[in-house]
């Protein structure tokens, strides 16, 4: 079999660095760790070429030269998805498609010759054998229940060498899935499960062999929804083990991850994230309304000093970016400062603000259709409103826009730097190595934001500042 795997090209979104990365001369920000997994599952005599679209484009001799064109996309891809299953069909090649968006909107793709659902583990190996016998299915649904989730603890090391890590900013790793929590407008549980499930130590220590052994050097994200589900494997098993083989090999790499605010309940959990090489997590903050945290099931948020928890994270070296979320039916007038005050106060640097969007699957989607709201079944981005809002609209837009405008200001923006770099306390087990496309974004980075954007004299004032007072923060800073 020649199969050739695409990941349909991502909009521009916040999450995509599009102009950011041209500073340090990448051309995407994380490689399709589900894809490249998922080639690792295939048959070792079976051809594999994969083209991610956000690097190149796609090619119709590289659709003639397949016998099956194999496509995993999340929901904010569906448009490119669409664009190459027709693509696909118009040159005669068969396709297979899963991942998110095809589990969670099957409805709008039935002309995809195989629809693969939920996890890899558990339809792939179905499909193929099906395959093999020429009674290869229309659709593999399978419907968990607690016992059928799959283990992670076959799960394969991801085909690296099917791409080019140079032209990526990160690499990644997936230790998890699977969410302890249950917020009403998240789909995760619906898709993995409530219970964590994990890989063992030495699949992680493997993958990490992989990655090194692949010439990387740099910063990895552990993709998972909430890295910190088992706290107690993590501090027994996990952590010591990445903390060692870092130590062996003079830190390497600096890691990243999404976790839930009460890592800051926790300093044991946070000094070992720390020296595992730890530097930065993703928190979902959402809203800082008591009412709203209860609406939308947030009780790991409820009842806390938010602020004092971000500040304690730093001050363990590692970096808090935020999310938030507009929209919520027990949202204020005064939700727009509010968030913008929070923000700033916290020294959040890097905050993704949207608006609320119901995923199907999730208790939001649910509550909403029962409540005869919901305006379609589908959104694509975290600015595609898809139900009533109870605020009126147009005020919830010119208020996400205000939010925005406010946080990226320069001013405000060079102020929440320094505020969360006079906090942050960084633990420097990892001696940063500057190259040449540091060097460069540098220089890039003096001409266009020193020289000739509006926040000239904040991007001066900052850097004069790290380099005097904070010079272990300095490159961080810039």
């Amino acid at each position: 079999m020649n199969i050739l795997l695409v990941y349909p090209e991502s909009p521009t979104t916040f999450w995509s660095f599009k102009h950011a990365l041209k500073f340090i001369n990448k051309k995407a920000n994380l490689p399709p760790l589900g894809l490249l997994t998922v080639a690792s599952m295939l048959p070792k005599d079976w051809n594999l070429k994969l083209v991610d679209m956000n690097i190149r484009k796609l090619k119709s001799k590289d659709i003639f030269w397949a016998d099956f064109v194999f496509i995993s996309a999340m929901n904010i891809q569906k448009e490119s998805a669409r664009n190459v299953i027709n693509r696909c069909k118009d040159l005669g090649t068969k396709t297979v498609a899963g991942g998110p968006l095809f589990t969670v909107d099957f409805e709008s793709f039935n002309d995809v010759d195989h629809l693969l659902f939920y996890e890899a583990e558990v339809c792939l190996p179905k499909f193929i054998d099906d395959l093999k016998t020429g009674s290869a299915k229309h659709k593999y649904d399978h419907k968990y229940d607690k016992k059928e989730y799959p283990q992670l603890t076959k799960t394969p090391i991801p085909a690296w060498e099917l791409i080019n890590m140079k032209e990526y900013e990160i690499m990644s790793l997936q230790y998890s899935r699977g969410c302890p929590f249950h917020c009403e407008f998240c789909n995760v549980v619906s898709l993995f499960g409530h219970t964590q499930r994990s890989k063992t130590a030495v699949q992680i220590i493997d993958e990490l062999d992989a990655i090194y052994n692949s010439g990387w050097r740099g910063s990895v994200f552990f993709v998972d929804d909430n890295f910190i589900g088992n706290k107690r494997k993590l501090k027994t098993e996990i952590l010591p083990q990445i903390i060692s083989w870092m130590r062996e090999r003079n830190y390497p790499f600096d890691f990243n991850t999404e976790t839930s605010i009460n890592i800051a309940d926790d300093d044991e959990l946070m000094e070992l994230l720390a020296e595992a090489g730890f530097d930065c997590v993703f928190i979902g903050i959402e809203t800082i309304d008591e009412d709203c945290l209860a609406e939308c099931n947030k009780t790991q948020n409820k009842e806390r000093d938010l602020i004092l928890n971000i500040m304690r994270i730093q001050n363990h070296g590692i970096q808090v970016q935020g999310g938030f979320i507009l929209g919520f039916d027990n949202d204020k007038p005064s939700v727009f400062t509010n968030i913008f005050g929070f923000i700033q106060n916290s020294g959040i640097v890097t905050a993704m603000v949207g608006v609320l969007t119901a995923l199907k699957g999730t208790k939001l989607f649910d509550r909403l259709k029962k409540e005869e709201r919901l305006l379609g079944d589908f959104a694509t981005s975290n600015t595609d409103i898809n139900f009533v809002t109870k605020m009126p609209l147009s005020d919830l837009l010119d208020g996400y826009k205000s939010v925005i405008g406010s946080i990226y200001a320069p001013k405000n923006y060079y102020k929440r730097v320094r505020l969360f770099l006079e906090n942050y306390r960084p633990k420097n087990y990892r001696r940063n190595k500057i190259g040449i496309s540091h060097i460069s974004a540098f220089f890039k980075a003096c001409i266009l934001l020193g020289l000739f954007s509006d926040g000239r004299r904040e991007f001066w004032k900052l850097l004069g500042w790290s380099l005097l007072k904070k010079g272990q923060a300095f490159a961080m800073s810039v």
